[in-house]
């Protein structure tokens, strides 16, 4: 027997010893799942946290909405046939300036946005994992597994609903974040 089917045979053997045990393993692991993406979405805390980082996002944009329409306009002045070539060479230079403005402001604000939604994430997981172990603690579960989502990596493919906390973690996270 070469070394291969050696540690073939003991990982089979693992796994039949495991499996003669069953009883004793589902006596001693209780796992529930849940949602975290539900709990952030449906709690108050973390519809209001989403709240802010879109009225962020948003004040944010009206800025730049305000910088694109004054491009607009600067532009429209460049073009101006009727200005004389000084004129026209000088308010070009203001449209480049105002232009290279524009755009480190637009990458300025994009790094701020995602640097916010970074820090509310890892805030809020971390809130979603206090809530979730109390739960858990009540209730008797081993562990709880996030489900994951089609957005993210898709952490469980079946689950019988009535394993499902995401309700009871939801409840228990607005009860500690009020």
């Amino acid at each position: 027997m070469n070394a291969r089917n050696f540690i073939v045979a003991g990982v089979v053997q693992a796994l039949l010893a495991c499996l003669a045990q069953p009883a004793q393993a589902a006596d001693r692991i209780k796992v529930g799942m849940m949602d975290q993406q539900q709990v952030i979405e449906r709690s108050v805390a973390g519809k209001r946290a989403l709240e802010e980082l879109k009225s962020y996002s948003t004040t944010r944009q009206k800025i730049i909405d305000s910088d694109d329409q004054e491009l607009k306009e600067l532009e429209k002045v460049v073009q101006d046939t009727n200005l004389s070539e000084e004129v026209r060479k000088e308010k070009q230079e203001q449209f480049r300036t105002k232009l290279e403005a524009y755009q480190r402001r637009i990458q300025d604000f994009n790094r701020e946005v995602q640097e916010k939604q970074r820090s509310m994430v890892a805030e809020y997981a971390e809130k979603i994992r206090a809530a979730a172990s109390t739960v858990a603690q009540k209730t008797g579960y081993t562990a709880i597994i996030d489900r994951g989502s089609e957005s993210t990596v898709k952490i469980v493919i079946y689950n019988h609903p009535s394993i499902d906390l995401t309700e009871q973690v939801i409840k228990e996270f607005d009860l500690q974040n009020k």
